[in-house]
């Protein structure tokens, strides 16, 4: 009976300890189990909130839509990404730039020409450095762009931006009126240019679309007719001042501008137009001709009033000039790009690439606001237009970077200024070649 008793209270005491090792052992697995529950895979720590301010100059569509959407579309995928976008006029952006340059804020990103203005800015410590950006992954970036392209935007071996549209000044016809005029094909030199300038206005026409308001325009007329003239030894020793602005090719040019302005070929109240006037009166069929850059078929339709502008366009190069040194194919141009301000933040330089990589630039060129400088973009150039720039740059003996770009900006100014009293009849050209010269005896020397 006793060993009954006992067996079956040493069965309780195991009993016992079995419900309390279980009970312990479930109030120390608990929370655990409970934690486990709960849990979520750990976020990713928000990225911080970054602004980039772009300026460029794209007033009008297409590419004024074109770039927005860019940045539009950049922003969704980087959330934390905000691109403040300032477009500004050609003129009203050099002036503001210039402005905020002088007070050391600089935009991120910002409308470029290369030349030396942007040595101008580099020397300043006012651009930032993105060789490594370039060189980065083997030059992955690097490799995507022409290479005398993004030279522009160098110096001594480093980039501080990046092309993404390259081209030439030429003469842009309305085919329409050259042949009312019984103009059967474009000139190829001086005196046939001028003769069909008078052929033009003898049946009525306005021959040229000038916007003089804007005095880069019309510098461009003179600044050819010294590369005609003089070639590239003229230009290339007044620059590195073992010439001088005042030796005949400059003095010549101004001459054979004058005879050109003597023929009264350009639109009423053209001394005081714009750029965009200018290319609104040759859009919507006022004038026969304009001299202008790449950009001129999306430009010129973009100011015309049907938003179509001249339907049969066509374009020849600057005309040789007798007795000249230069030939027909040098051209004169240059390209757009992005120029990197000193304080970008490192998603301003990946947005720089999203914006050149080969997408965007084949819509760039699809749109016809410009020759691409990415390789495989070119398939989206189908403007006939811009393929025969493409075609006459790439002809090209000698290729000269704008006056106003390559020199120093305060350079481009006096060039600018000095020729503009030619059309303004207010100095003879040899007074204008002094002029120039002693702009660069002041700021090149």
């Amino acid at each position: 009976m006793n060993r009954k008793i006992f067996s079956m209270i040493s069965v309780l005491f195991i009993a016992l300890f079995m419900l309390a090792a279980c009970q312990t052992a479930a109030t120390e697995t608990a929370p655990v189990e409970e934690e486990n529950i709960s849990a979520e895979a750990p976020a990713e720590e928000a990225a911080e909130p970054v602004t980039i301010t772009w300026w460029h100059i794209s007033t009008k569509d297409p590419a004024l839509s074109d770039w927005q959407k860019m940045a539009d579309d950049y922003m969704a995928a980087h959330p934390n990404v905000t691109i403040e976008i300032t477009v500004l006029e050609n003129e009203a952006f050099k002036t503001k730039l210039t402005t905020v340059m002088q007070s050391g804020e600089v935009p991120d990103i910002f409308q470029s020409w290369g030349g030396g203005t942007l040595k101008e800015q580099i020397d300043a410590g006012l651009l930032q450095d993105i060789t490594s950006e370039l060189d980065a992954d083997g030059g992955a970036w690097r490799d995507t762009f022409a290479p005398g392209a993004l030279a522009v935007f160098s110096s001594d071996g480093k980039n501080y931006g990046v092309p993404w549209d390259m081209g030439m000044v030429g003469w842009w016809y309305n085919k329409d009126l050259f042949a009312e005029a019984g103009i059967a094909a474009p000139p190829t030199t001086w005196t046939e240019f001028l003769a069909d300038v008078q052929l033009l206005k003898d049946a009525g026409i306005t021959p040229i679309s000038l916007g003089e308001g804007d005095s880069w325009t019309g510098m461009h007329i003179w600044s050819y007719l010294a590369t005609r003239i003089g070639g590239e030894a003229a230009f290339t020793a007044a620059a590195n001042r073992t010439g001088s602005f005042t030796d005949p090719a400059f003095v010549q040019a101004g001459e054979e501008l004058l005879k050109l302005i003597a023929l009264d070929p350009f639109q009423d109240g053209y001394l005081g137009a714009t750029h965009d006037e200018m290319q609104a009166t040759f859009g919507n069929g006022r004038a026969a001709m304009e001299l202008s850059g790449q950009w001129a078929p999306s430009t010129q339709a973009a100011n015309s009033a049907d938003g179509v502008g001249v339907a049969n366009l066509g374009m020849f190069n600057f005309p040789a000039v007798e007795g000249g040194v230069g030939d027909v194919t040098d051209v004169i141009g240059g390209g757009n790009g992005f120029a990197i301000g000193k304080d970008a933040e490192p998603e301003a330089i990946d947005f720089v690439k999203y914006l050149t990589n080969q997408a965007n630039q084949t819509v760039i060129a699809a749109s016809g606001t410009g020759i691409p400088v990415v390789k495989g973009a070119e398939v989206g150039l189908t403007d006939p237009n811009l393929l025969l720039v493409q075609q006459s740059f790439a002809q090209a003996k000698y290729f000269q970077l704008y006056y106003d770009q390559i020199l120093p900006s305060a350079m481009g100014g006096v060039i600018n200024d000095a020729v503009q009293k030619l059309f303004a009849d207010t100095a003879t050209p040899a007074e204008v070649a002094t002029e120039i010269e002693a702009g660069a005896q002041e700021l090149i020397e």
